[in-house]
């Protein structure tokens, strides 16, 4: 597969350099983007009460050009820019792109992430694929396959063909990478994955399904699956990860089993969502049940008004306690 990888990258770089310029010859020029996600949130854990003003902001700069034999090259680069941030890189990558697919460089997540099917939810911030906004103060749970998001990498990703798209990652150091709230920054380990997805109907239902594969040189990886189906106004879903430790100095520090729940219901405007997380790690945080629902509001293009209530139930197996936590979140995302 490593081989794979690396002929589709010279490929891309080879009609990248081949004389065919556009019009404009200045090369890539950038735009502005980013959004805002900003909640009030109260909490009442373990018999304390406090609320929070909650928040997570990026800004992006992107921007792409097609050139006249047909290649397509763009750039992408997200900075995080919240007060304690001090606006550090999150992701750094240029991208090449034509009829034969697309070819990702640099500081990006991988395939495995990137074709990953999501549950619906309450609030995709707080309890979606990813988890941006945690109204608790137990561990983040989510379920995101990205063992290898922080290292720099190379992916392909396949055109769409009837519906099905696949793609491969490899990283050849991800010191310092994070999967599921965990860190190690133990030098030279490789990854690689392979991910599909496919996306399509079958009679009146859409069906969106996928799976993928993480690997790496300390005998760790992490496998996800997922199905999704639209029935009218009405969604229907669910995921599962699956993480195995390999050697204790692996970035995939704790063996983990996480699978969600959720389903929504769209009208107008309104989407009502509920979902049930289960994330299962033999240190650390032990189990932890997660129930949500909640409502969200679409009064713009790319802004949205945001409001949910969980549970959230963390048995500490190592620590012999059990930690419980209800929440009320409400706020706004706005797209920029």
């Amino acid at each position: 597969m490593n081989k794979l990888m690396l002929g589709a990258a010279a490929v891309a770089l080879t009609l990248a350099v081949s004389p065919a310029f556009a019009a404009d010859d200045s090369g890539v020029k950038l735009g502005l983007g980013g959004y805002f996600k900003g909640y009030v949130n109260y909490s009442s854990q373990d018999d304390a009460k406090r609320v929070d003003f909650l928040r997570d902001t990026e800004v992006h700069f992107g921007g792409e050009t097609t050139l006249d034999n047909g290649l397509t090259v763009g750039a992408h680069i997200e900075a995080t820019a919240d007060g304690a941030d001090n606006f550090d890189v999150d992701e750094s990558y240029v991208y090449f792109a034509g009829s034969w697919g697309r070819v990702n460089a640099g500081k990006e997540d991988g395939a495995a992430y990137l074709l990953q099917v999501a549950a619906p939810s309450a609030d995709d911030n707080i309890d979606g694929i990813r988890q941006f906004i945690n109204p608790t103060s137990f561990t983040g749970a989510d379920y995101a396959a990205d063992a290898s998001r922080v290292g720099d990498k190379v992916t392909y990703l396949s055109p769409v063909f009837s519906g099905f798209q696949a793609g491969a990652s490899y990283t050849p150091d991800i010191s310092g990478a994070t999967s599921g709230g965990n860190r190690s920054n133990t030098g030279d380990e490789a990854a690689t994955e392979a991910a599909v997805r496919y996306e399509g109907m079958v009679g009146s239902v859409g069906l969106i399904a996928g799976a993928g594969y993480t690997t790496t040189t300390q005998d760790a990886d992490q496998w996800n699956a997922g199905v999704d189906l639209d029935i009218g106004a009405f969604g229907l879903g669910a995921v599962y990860r699956d993480t195995n430790a390999g050697n204790v100095n692996s970035v995939l520090l704790d063996d983990n089993k996480t699978w969600a729940l959720g389903a929504d219901y769209t009208t107008g405007p309104f989407k009502l969502g509920a979902s049930y997380l289960n994330s299962d790690t033999d240190a650390l945080t032990g189990v932890t049940d997660r129930y949500a629902a909640g409502v969200v509001y679409s009064y713009g293009p790319g802004m949205t008004f945001r409001g949910s209530v969980n549970y959230t139930e963390a048995d500490n197996a190592p620590a012999g306690s059990d930690d419980d936590a209800t929440t009320v979140t409400v706020g706004t995302q706005v797209n920029f």
